[in-house]
């Protein structure tokens, strides 16, 4: 049984992402597919895959499941809030 994955260096959210909580600017984002990310280390984020780079952050949680990855990760630092 395969099971394809990609290797990501960029989180892209195309505007999906869903603050936790009020504090700490903490978000979830749920993708298609399997994706591995870099975990505790800052990558960058992006809205969309051809855009600007918005900020960075530091992955803490990921999860696959039923062809969905699941990140949860702190944004570090924000660039532009446009």
């Amino acid at each position: 049984m395969n099971m394809p994955l990609s290797l990501e260096w960029a989180i892209i959210t195309n505007g999906l992402e869903e603050r936790i909580g009020e504090k700490d600017n903490v978000f979830h984002l749920q993708l298609p597919g399997y994706r591995l990310f870099p975990m505790d280390q800052e990558i960058d984020i992006m809205r969309q895959e051809e855009s600007e780079h918005i900020g960075t952050a530091i992955i803490t949680e990921l999860k696959w499941a039923e062809e969905k990855t699941t990140i949860i990760y702190q944004l570090t630092s924000l660039y532009s809030v446009n």
